[in-house]
């Protein structure tokens, strides 16, 4: 019992805090609190499913052995980053031409991203209906395979989930911290008029990182769903939301490190009531509120606020 709450909290805390990050990249910068971020979610996951044929086509339309098309993991990759990208670009299209108009109105900005959420879901219920189409790798692929760790069962896919979580969210860190584009964030975040001032595009910056948000949103939806729950559906927007929200609201507002840390404090405390609870199933979607809730009520601000990070 203890092994499985170590090893799949790890897990679920990892992509959980990816997923997170994406929300609090754009409350951090723009202040947006984009309720659409579960829409990217379930966008990416469809895309996945969507894609996977045409782009298995093409290649054997450029000369591609059907053999080498059909089960490759490869092609699996090259859909996923198609997908991400799509993702990306319809992401900064949508803040474009609707967040940006009413960008300072903090209650439209939610009317707005809340509208875009019903809209997504309403699309896929038209074009999908209430099917759950399948969201895997390859059938007989390394990642279809289970492994021992420590005693407990494993497929290669949650621990590719696991270690690409980790690494991309690595790598945007050292993005932040490191790079111009990553400096020029930081320093809108902190002040924005300044920012202008000292020659920043915010417009421009704004679409990046609703792009890069909405991106990160995909590959947490992709990399989740292949090793976990195998389906997307037009209802799957909800959770993925709830968990952002409950994450950034106890690492605190703005706080990259709080996404990463709360992350790993909601993956540990579901596990928990999944392994000892009785008809877990039934609970477990409310964790997330509750410990959200907690942490309200102890430290409104959350356990890494944007003020306090900001005076580190």
């Amino acid at each position: 019992m203890i092994e499985e709450i170590i090893i799949f909290g790890a897990i679920s805390g990892g992509v959980y805090a990816l997923l997170a990050l994406g929300f609090t990249l754009i409350y951090g910068i723009s202040g947006i609190v984009n309720l659409a971020h579960g829409s990217f979610y379930m966008l990416g996951a469809y895309m996945f499913y969507v894609l996977g044929p045409y782009i298995g086509h093409a290649l054997q339309i450029l000369g591609v052995p059907a053999a080498e098309v059909h089960g490759a993991i490869w092609v699996s990759v090259l859909v996923l980053v198609v997908a991400v990208i799509f993702v990306a670009v319809v992401g900064s299209v949508l803040y474009r031409l609707t967040i940006h108009p009413v960008l300072g109105d903090e209650v439209a900005v939610l009317v707005v991203t809340v509208f875009l959420a019903l809209i997504f879901q309403q699309l896929i219920l038209l074009i999908f209906g209430t099917t759950f189409p399948p969201v895997r790798w390859p059938v007989g692929s390394i990642l279809t395979i289970s492994t021992s760790v420590w005693g407990v069962t494993l497929q290669y896919s949650r621990i590719l989930a696991f270690a690409a979580s980790l690494v991309l969210f690595s790598s945007f860190f050292v993005i932040i911290t490191k790079t111009k584009i990553g400096k020029a964030m930081r320093a809108v975040s902190q002040d924005r008029e300044v920012a202008m001032l000292m020659g920043i595009n915010t417009e421009r910056l704004y679409m990046l990182t609703m792009g890069i948000s909405a991106m990160l949103a995909a590959i947490a939806s992709i990399l989740i769903t292949t090793s976990t729950t195998m389906s997307a559906g037009a209802w799957m927007w909800l959770h993925p939301l709830a968990l952002s929200f409950s994450i950034v609201i106890l690492g605190g507002l703005g706080s990259i490190k709080g996404s990463l840390i709360g992350g790993f404090i909601i993956g540990y405390a579901e596990q928990i009531v999944k392994t000892t609870v009785p008809d877990a199933g039934q609970i477990v979607g409310v964790v997330p509120l509750t410990v959200m809730v907690l942490v309200l009520l102890l430290r409104p601000k959350g356990l890494f606020g944007k003020r306090i990070e900001m005076e580190e």
